[in-house]
């Protein structure tokens, strides 16, 4: 057996040295584990060094600010690190090393070089958590809350895990939600190009057929469709002018865009969304999904109860929906049921917050909350 240096937290949270006997830096790793440790490095003595334990190198993360460094990254691609990163520190490695490693064979050049920060970062002493809440616009809130929670309970491949599947079922079920909205409006476009074209180009030439025929007055419904394709060809604006009402309806679209970013605008936006026909339950049903799994993910992975409501309040994605979650979140601190304010924020329906209201009861709420997720994802399907 040789002897392994390692640098690991404890369950406060608090950085730790020292060292192992084991066969292997894995079994090093494994034994840490069983002690309550979480490694984020280890070593074989004479085979290299640690790097700074005492959190010296923090520095490199900057003193003020954020770190620009990566870019934006596709959900579908941090799931799949997110997954990868669990595999294998759930199969013994080290954080530090499972981040080498991913680094090597990661073919995004956003994420690669973002995930070589992070171990310059842990290597420099910092936390996985820490690291990751440098790099806001690839790990959000959720993410970095619950790697926080997962090394403070010194379960980190179990949160990462949980994260993995809590990607995959948001990017399903926004893949379905884009696929059910869209492809009515890709059908009604194309309905209304191959009118517009039988009007200006077929149907024409068919009148000049009839016009050439001897015989009495043509049927209603030919009338009908020769009259409107005289008008279409007599309105100076459908052929030399379609341009300009194309711009004029891009500048519309970005006029309106603009607007919604506006605190007023989401609110009469995220409003119309819940109520319009079809959509707006499509829309209600997602966003219950999206909170319900959102706070089971988090308060299960060991997240505070008001924390863990900042962050899905934060992450709901409509206004209206965040709103209701702040008065559930204000009347939990003031010592109050979550059900109550469910209930008259009008937004859940009765099933979901009977169920919220049993899973109290029994002390079964994460459970409870995943389960509501799952019946609103299907029923979404």
């Amino acid at each position: 057996m040789a002897n392994f240096q390692y640098i690991a937290l404890n369950a406060k949270g608090e950085q730790t040295t020292g060292v192992v006997q084991a066969n292997s830096d894995a079994e090093a790793a494994q034994l840490l584990r069983g002690q309550g440790l979480y490694p984020t490095q280890v070593v074989e003595e004479g085979k290299g060094k640690l790097a700074g334990s005492t959190g010296k190198k923090k520095a490199k993360k900057g003193k003020g600010g954020k770190s620009k460094l990566g870019g934006k990254v596709k959900p579908k691609i941090l799931m799949i690190f997110t997954r990868q990163l669990a595999t294998l520190i759930d199969s013994g490695l080290p954080l530090l090393r499972g981040l080498n490693v991913l680094s090597k064979q990661e073919p995004n050049p956003n994420l690669k070089a973002t995930i070589n920060n992070l171990a310059d970062s842990v290597q420099g002493g910092s936390t996985f958590s820490e690291s990751l809440g440098q790099h806001p616009r690839i790990f959000n809130k959720l993410f970095v809350n619950m790697v926080k929670a997962g090394e403070l309970g010194g379960v980190l491949e179990v949160v990462l895990t949980r994260l993995a599947e809590y990607q995959e079922k948001a990017h399903k079920l926004k893949g379905k939600i884009v696929s059910a909205m869209v492809y009515p409006l890709i059908v009604m476009f194309i309905a209304v190009a191959i009118m517009s074209f039988l009007m200006l180009f077929i149907v024409p030439k068919f009148r000049a057929m009839f016009q050439d025929m001897e015989g009495g007055q043509l049927p209603l419904i030919s009338r009908v469709v020769f009259g409107f394709s005289d008008w279409m060809l007599a309105r100076s604006f459908v052929l030399p002018n379609s341009v300009w009402i194309l711009v004029a309806g891009v500048l519309t679209w970005l006029g309106f865009a603009a607007w919604t970013r506006t605190k007023k605008g989401r609110v009469i936006v995220d409003s119309i969304k819940l109520k319009v026909p079809i959509f707006g339950d499509i829309q209600r049903k997602s966003a219950i999904a999206r909170f319900t799994r959102t706070l089971g993910t988090l308060v299960t992975s060991g997240v505070p109860i008001l924390q863990a409501l900042n962050i899905t309040r934060d992450t709901a994605g409509n206004v209206i929906v965040s709103n209701a979650i702040d008065k559930v979140h204000n009347a939990v601190k003031e010592g109050e049921s979550i059900v109550a304010p469910m209930t008259s924020s009008g937004i859940f329906p009765n099933l979901v917050t009977s169920m919220v209201d049993v899973g109290e009861e029994t002390g079964q709420l994460p459970e409870m909350l995943l389960k509501i997720a799952d019946v609103y994802d299907d029923e979404v399907d």
